[in-house]
């Protein structure tokens, strides 16, 4: 072993190799290398001090807020642009202007300082050593600041022109077909009929202007207050329902101006969004039959595809273990339910069996069957179904469905049989079961409940007459029908004679010594309901017996006695007081339906002739298939 004051040192191994220590220290030619750079360093540092010249003189603040201004929209993403003047090519530019790109970092920098909280001592610190003042710093973020409000100005002024331009573009006016010849017209010969149709036609005006005035695109309104109203099978949503309520009306009544307001409002206001539920029955005979008739009677795409779009709202209704839809619908979510109030959460057979009119004619214009099939397989339940004898009634409840299926038979070209049958079958269980006369006389629909008749009938039941003289011409026995509609007639008119304002209850009995007239408070008023009217127009038009219309006039002249406000038309709480209180309501059936059977009363047959329309239950005139060139889609 060799004596370790005699062996090599070691620092490290690479590689198993033992490496000798690095030296300590420079070699003499490293130590002048070295000190040539720093001698070169020091030389170029001392000749820039003396000979460059001092650009901060140059940069005055005037300079600074210049350069800000100039950058604009620039000021945070400056856009570039390829541009070539006076040979140059690739400048940034802005608002045609070249632009130095100095002048974006000087704008950056003075931006960050600026948004520092100004209160800091930091800050004024810092703002002394850009040797900027605090009153030039205001200037500055003002010019900044008026730079952001232009671009939000322009970006806002962007977006109302896209708007407008959309507006212009839902008013465009595309059709599918031209109006039909039987849609307008009708002006009588006789001057002194001419002279009743004009004055309802002025009602019309009175009730669409108030409600143009007071609460334009709200449900209704309230004449008296002179605001908006909205009913609960409304939601809580503005739907103008008034203005698709109406729209036909105006268009029948030959205002055009006022249609073209109305159409419009639906071209580009009307929605049906929002977290609200609506009735599915009252959606589908206002706002889906009001535009599918507008569109039957123009042509218009604009009512189709809007009717579409709310039709396809009320299908999630539908989605049932038996298919009978349900009562209300949630717009958003889809989901639904029935009234609370209806027998323990039962379905409505007048709500669930009327929709199949509007979904036929629907289906046709779309070429999609889906909306039929819907209508079609609630029938099938019904046919199904054991007849109740719990509560039958022509009136609330029921009315509308018996009215639909003769008027599905009418509407498909007498094709539909099976609606006819059911027709036939409910008219005769109605004759034997329920119909019957007064001491005096007088034929009514009795309500059939649990094994017994309860002695009254609805204002909604007087619809019947009208009905039943319209099937009488289908039946067998066309006179025996006739004089049935007839006595219906006579017993509303009377009910409407018996009150002190000759507008009828919503509801009268034949209790005792008490005939056609309503006996308990809540019977007693009148919501400007159409349905006497209703049986008044069918039965002129299918008799010309004259004391329809004059029944039709003493209708006119108490309406405008009792109803008219200034601000449009009002319904009654108690008819049977020589003043009674209003209720503050103008219903839109008022303009759908009272003012429209009216006025085609006093009108001429070939304005919406019976062969070749049919009412819906809201007085929407739909085309008959085979007779009227609107029944067919495009």
């Amino acid at each position: 072993m060799a004596a370790a004051g005699v062996l090599p040192t070691y620092q490290r191994y690479v590689n198993g190799v033992p490496v000798p220590a690095s030296r300590k220290t420079l070699r003499l030619r490293e130590k002048y290398i070295i000190l040539l750079v720093f001698a070169t360093f020091g030389t170029v540092c001392f000749g820039a001090f003396f000979f460059l010249p001092n650009l901060q003189d140059r940069v005055t603040m005037v300079e600074v807020r210049k350069r800000i201004r100039d950058a604009g929209e620039g000021l945070f993403l400056p856009q570039r642009e390829d541009h070539q003047e006076g040979g140059g090519v690739g400048k940034i530019l802005r608002h045609d202007d070249i632009i130095d790109p100095h002048k974006i970092d000087d704008k950056i920098r003075l931006q960050m300082i600026i948004e520092k909280d100004r209160n800091n001592v930091k800050v004024k610190e810092d703002l002394g050593k850009q040797g900027i003042k605090e009153d030039e710093v205001k200037q500055i973020k003002d010019a900044i600041q008026e730079d952001k409000d232009k671009i939000l100005q322009q970006k806002k002024e962007e977006e109302e022109r896209k708007k407008e331009e959309e507006r212009k573009k839902a008013l465009e006016v595309e059709k599918d077909h031209e109006g039909h010849p039987g849609a307008q017209g009708g002006e009588p010969s006789d001057a002194s009929v001419k002279e009743k149709r004009d004055k309802i036609r002025e009602m019309m005006k009175h009730a669409w202007d108030n409600y143009v005035k007071f609460a334009w695109g709200s449900n209704e309104l309230r004449p008296v207050s002179r605001r908006g109203h909205s009913a609960s099978i409304f939601g809580t949503l503005s739907l103008g329902a008034t203005i698709v309520d109406a729209v036909d009306t105006l268009y029948i009544m030959g205002l055009e101006e006022d249609y073209k307001k109305a159409r419009d409002w639906i071209a580009s206001s009307l929605q049906f969004d929002g977290p609200s539920e609506l009735s599915v029955f009252e959606t589908n005979i206002r706002f889906v039959g009001g535009l599918l008739a507008a569109y039957a009677l123009t042509g218009d795409q604009v009512y189709k595809k809007k009717a579409q779009g709310i039709a396809d709202k009320l299908l999630p209704a539908f989605n049932t273990p038996t298919g009978i839809p349900y009562s209300m619908v949630n717009l958003k979510t889809g989901s639904s339910r029935n009234w609370g109030w209806a027998s323990g959460g039962c379905s409505i057979l007048s709500e669930f069996g009327s929709m199949h009119l509007e979904f036929y004619y629907l289906s046709q214009i779309t070429q999609d069957n889906k909306y039929i099939d819907k209508a079609n397989k609630v029938r099938d339940v019904l046919k199904q179904l054991e007849k109740p004898n719990d509560h039958v009634s022509m009136g609330a409840l029921g009315d509308s469905f018996y009215e639909y299926l003769l008027k599905a038979y009418l509407l498909s070209g007498k094709e539909d049989t099976d609606a006819k049958k059911m027709y036939d079958d409910v008219i005769k269980a109605m004759e034997e079961k329920m119909l019957q006369t007064s001491k005096s006389g007088l034929k009514y629909f009795a309500e059939y409940k649990s094994g017994r008749l309860e002695h009254k009938m609805d204002h909604l039941a007087c619809f019947s007459g009208g009905m039943i003289a319209l099937g009488a011409e289908h039946s067998h026995d066309k006179q025996k029908y006739l004089e049935m509609g007839a006595d219906i007639a006579k017993t509303c008119h009377e009910s409407y004679d018996r009150s002190a304002v000759k507008l009828g209850p919503e509801a009268f009995r034949f209790d005792g010594t008490t005939e056609a007239k309503a006996t308990r408070s809540n019977e007693k008023y009148y919501i400007l309901r159409p349905e006497v009217l209703e049986t008044h127009f069918y039965m002129w038009r299918l008799t010309k017996d004259q004391k329809y219309r004059d029944w039709a006039w003493e209708a006119v002249q108490a309406l405008e006695k009792h109803c008219r406000v200034e601000g449009g038309y009002t319904g009654l709480r108690d008819v049977y007081q020589a003043n009674p209180q209003k209720d503050d309501v103008q219903q839109s059936f008022f303009l759908a339906e009272t003012l429209k059977y009216l006025y085609l009363i006093f009108s001429d047959d070939d304005l919406i002739p019976l062969d070749k329309w049919v009412f819906n239950t809201e007085a929407h005139p739909l085309p008959v298939k085979g007779t009227n060139p609107s029944a067919t889609g495009p």
